[in-house]
């Protein structure tokens, strides 16, 4: 595969659902594959042989299945087409997975295009420090999350995340935090701590773990009791769910 072309499972314009840019218009550009198995996430992250799918008319859900890989001028023609149908509209592109840090090569050659066009979001799963050093320059902003042992099932990620955030740190980024019924509070103690070293302004979201049904998997008190401990690190703690669910976005 070049650099020219990617794995993506999907792109399409949608409102951003969670964290520091919710309600937002973004184009979503998805990518395959990712270096973690998050226990909640329902987001394929395998390789696999099945196309893009593609959306023509941005947010109407006319989607086109496009070969995989997709050539980048595919994606930046897709995009210039609707800043010209629908000026305004989109705040940013959002680049998200999966983990697309995964794919830092390609990104490497796709970001600097697609920045031409809007600003750029990234949406990690906050690990990959050396591929986000690479790719820094060309990121507007960045919501990174931190793995809680009691959500994810991913373990001794710590270090990574700290070193991850030292990079971040230097352009617009919030970090995000899933909770549920079992995370202990030395876990947001943690999580909190970690942002705090690097600057208390900087936004932590403790987003509960939202189900497919819609509804909430932690008690509303409990939420509570952790945005509380988090609070005393920082000066921006705040509670968000996944609103795209309720909302019947993408």
């Amino acid at each position: 595969m070049s650099s020219s072309s990617a794995e993506l499972a999907e792109v399409f314009s949608s409102i951003q659902g969670e964290g520091g840019l919710i309600g937002l218009r973004q184009v979503f550009v998805r990518f395959r594959g990712c270096n973690l198995q998050c226990d909640y996430c329902d987001t394929p992250t395998d390789f696999s042989a099945e196309p893009c799918l593609a959306e023509q008319t941005p947010g109407r859900r006319d989607f086109v299945p496009v070969e995989n890989p997709v050539a980048l001028h595919r994606i930046l023609s897709l995009i210039e087409g609707w800043h010209r149908g629908w000026p305004g509209v989109h705040h940013s592109v959002s680049i998200t997975g999966g983990e697309p840090l995964v794919s830092h090569e390609i990104l490497r050659s796709w970001l600097p295009h697609l920045r031409s066009l809007l600003p750029v979001y990234l949406e990690t799963n906050g690990v990959m420090h050396t591929a986000l050093e690479l790719l820094i320059d060309h990121i507007d902003m960045i919501g990174m999350d931190i793995k809680i042992p009691s959500t994810s099932g991913c373990t001794d990620l710590w270090d990574d995340h700290r070193r991850f955030l030292r990079v971040a740190a230097t352009k617009d980024v919030f970090v995000k935090v899933v909770v549920g019924e079992q995370t202990e509070e030395w876990e947001v103690e943690r999580s909190a701590e970690i942002v705090g070293g690097e600057g208390r302004e900087i936004p932590l979201i403790l987003q509960p773990i939202t189900r497919l049904d819609g509804t909430i998997g932690i008690a509303p008190v409990r939420v509570l009791e952790l945005q509380e401990i988090a609070s005393r690190y920082l000066r921006a703690v705040r509670v968000i769910p996944q609103t795209h669910k309720f909302m019947g976005q993408l």
